[in-house]
């Protein structure tokens, strides 16, 4: 009789620990996907602004991420079949793999961190020197288009202020025509409206666009840093868990 509590039991407990699991897999997901929407995201709202930075590393925390999300999938497939068929092999694999899906988060989290904290100086000494000798440059499309979003949409003219355009190197040539500051200084935009550099014509923002992007860049690689570290560290610890239970 004994015998027949201590099956059923161990029954039960193959049962709750199939359960557990399965809702770890679920939460393992929703961090995934969380991971992998932040780095979709990140790329998609700002893609246009990567060709006026100096270093790659914003981008890379992205993609890392991306990795990370994307990883999560597979993971949490190979969970479901573990515990399916209860395969000592696959639940070996599964945790090495979150371990791996840990260690990558880990460092999108700190590339991100890192990069923020000399963000403000990589902003100040190429930012402007990439806006003045490049823009509206043959060969150089993308960072004229970036310049020209950068500038509607934060509603900004000049690294510092409209006046930095003065030293252009497309203000000062032919094919400027005659414009002080780019069409996209101007509140509305129309031909050669940049040939006046009033205020009620063209955005005059204390800080210029540095001061706008930096702010804009900050506030995401937070977001990336917490992300990266956050769900890393819930995975680590959920791992942690499920190893010495």
């Amino acid at each position: 009789m004994s015998a027949v509590y201590k099956d059923e039991q161990e029954d039960w407990m193959t049962v709750c620990l199939k359960y557990l699991l399965f809702v770890f897999n679920f939460l393992f997901w929703v961090g995934g996907a969380a991971v992998l929407a932040v780095g979709v995201w990140t790329l998609v709202e700002k893609s246009d602004y990567l060709s006026l930075l100096a270093s790659s590393t914003f981008a890379v925390s992205a993609y890392i991420l991306i990795l990370a999300g994307s990883l999560v999938v597979v993971t949490g497939f190979l969970g479901c079949c573990a515990v399916i068929r209860e395969q000592k092999n696959c639940l070996s694999m599964y945790f090495f793999c979150l371990l791996l899906i840990f260690l990558i988060e880990l460092v999108a989290g700190v590339l991100a961190y890192v990069y923020y904290q000399r963000l403000s100086e990589e902003l100040k000494q190429h930012l402007n020197q990439t806006m003045t000798e490049n823009y509206a440059q043959p060969g150089k499309e993308a960072i004229t288009l970036a310049v020209d979003r950068l500038q509607q949409d934060f509603k900004c003219c000049g690294s510092n202020n409209s006046h930095d355009w003065m030293l252009s190197v497309y203000i000062s040539s032919k094919p400027a025509e005659g414009r002080v500051v780019p069409d996209s200084c101007c509140k509305t935009i129309t031909p050669h409206c940049g040939i006046r550099d009033h205020p009620s014509n063209i955005y005059k923002v204390e800080g210029g666009c540095i001061t706008k992007l930096e702010q804009f860049l900050a506030d995401h690689l937070l977001v990336i840093g917490a992300v990266g570290i956050g769900v890393a560290c819930l995975q680590a610890q959920r791992y942690s868990g499920r190893t010495f239970s």
